[in-house]
């Protein structure tokens, strides 16, 4: 199971998100604003966050800033902000997409599991890697490492 933060200072898209992501099978933390959410990321980062970019003490574009100095954490900017520099802007800063609001939940909840997908991908094929590096492929007196190309006879490399 997926824990999945929210960042609004909007209580009812709090709400209403969260019961939509835990109906769907995620864990979800929420917070008001992104100054909340910095104190509990420094404690456990959680899988992905959806922030607003509007909020009080900090907003998302700080947050986003001091979350990518530790984490390439997927982000989703959930935002009123209609302009497209705004847009442009969230994406070099390092969010991974952009949904404005008023917004439909399942396309919101769609877009979250493609992200995760593509984090499970990506940490898959990284220890993918490792188990290949260590696949040693034994068979009585052969032993072929397919990584390395070579292959030993009872102990002694055969070319």
């Amino acid at each position: 199971m997926s824990k999945i933060a929210l960042v609004d200072d909007d209580r009812n898209i709090l709400t209403s998100v969260a019961i939509t992501l835990e109906a769907e099978g995620f864990e979800v933390e929420t917070y008001n604003d992104g100054q909340a959410a910095l104190d509990a990321f420094n404690k456990k980062m959680p899988d992905m966050a959806v922030f607003d970019i509007k909020m009080p003490r900090m907003d998302g574009m700080d947050l986003l800033q001091r979350v990518r100095q530790k984490s390439k954490m997927p982000v989703i900017f959930l935002t009123s902000k209609d302009d497209e520099i705004d847009e442009v802007l969230g994406l070099r800063m390092g969010a991974d997409d952009y949904v404005k609001k008023p917004f439909s939940q399942r396309l919101l909840v769609e877009r979250i599991r493609a992200l995760l997908r593509r984090q499970d991908a990506i940490s898959g094929d990284a220890s993918g890697v490792e188990v290949e590096e260590t696949k040693l492929m034994v068979r009585g007196n052969l032993s072929m490492d397919p990584l390395r190309h070579s292959v030993s006879w009872k102990g002694q490399d055969v070319s």
